[in-house]
């Protein structure tokens, strides 16, 4: 049977890609190929995907299919990437190909010139979604190497176009978008549950306090973007003279919460260049 996209490594961030096009149908459980590094993950793989994946070891004989798709997902561990090379070299032996396969890196700090000296017969993308793509509102930025054509970059945006936004960013871009975009969620939800923390402190039932701080969240979100509001704009609106809001906006100045936010995704994009160097 042949593969449409092949899965290196099948960690949450190529589940997040691949659950999403399955539930929405784009592609079928057997159009993937997947191969992770032990027997063992290969059980607790499928626990989580749709029955039909085809998911096999690395040490499997039949692992070294996945390197004959046209488009290939590589979601391994950066320090996994000379045993993958080693794989993808032994495959060229035995698989030809008329065209160059396409490589989507979901890697966080490997470069596309390296992901080129590694891959010498792919054409290299890298892609990085942010976790919300596993309820089609995420982001996905997407930078590629030299060489590559119009109808590649139509092909690796197929994937991504249903689950998310799609930004094209040069790569030296990548860094500071996975500190906000990839690393924000976890930044957002630190504030939802401190949020509720707080109403719950004040009195609310815990259930009703993050129900209220995530619908906070989600419409403040919405408001921003349909009504293209600035955030001042929108904090000025609700923070009134003398009222409860903006003693709440002094107490986050005085903790020094803006800077700290702001502070955390520097560290971010900077943890990411080190990553790559």
């Amino acid at each position: 049977m042949p593969v449409s996209l092949g899965v290196i490594g099948l960690g949450r961030m190529a589940e997040a890609v691949i659950l999403p096009l399955l539930n929405q149908g784009d592609f079928l459980p057997e159009d993937f190929f997947s191969v992770v590094g032990h027997p063992a993950s290969v059980k607790r793989a499928l626990d989580h995907l749709p029955d039909g994946m085809r998911v096999v070891s690395s040490d499997d004989s039949s692992a070294l299919k996945v390197w004959s798709a046209p488009i290939q997902l590589l979601a391994v561990k950066p320090q996994q990437l000379d045993i993958v090379q080693s794989q993808a070299l032994q495959a060229t032996q035995f698989i030809k190909t008329t065209s160059r396969p396409i490589l989507i890196s979901l890697l966080a700090g490997v470069t596309l010139e390296k992901l080129k000296e590694v891959f010498p017969h792919h054409c290299c993308f890298r892609a990085v979604p942010n976790t919300p793509v596993l309820v089609g509102a995420g982001l996905t930025g997407l930078a590629w190497s030299d060489g590559v054509t119009s109808e590649q970059i139509i092909s690796v945006r197929k994937l991504f176009d249903p689950i998310s936004e799609v930004l094209e960013l040069p790569e030296h871009q990548l860094d500071a978008y996975l500190a906000l975009a990839s690393s924000g969620p976890a930044f957002v939800a630190l504030m939802a549950e401190a949020l509720a923390d707080g109403a719950v402190a004040a009195g609310l039932p815990r259930l009703l306090a993050h129900y209220l701080a995530h619908r906070t969240f989600a419409g403040t979100a919405l408001l921003l973007k349909e009504k293209e509001i600035h955030p001042g704009e929108l904090k000025d609106m609700v923070a009134s003279p003398g009222g409860t809001t903006i003693k709440g906006l002094r107490h986050l100045e005085k903790s020094g919460v803006r800077s700290a936010l702001m502070e955390a995704v520097v560290m971010a994009a900077e943890r990411s260049r080190e990553m790559s160097g």
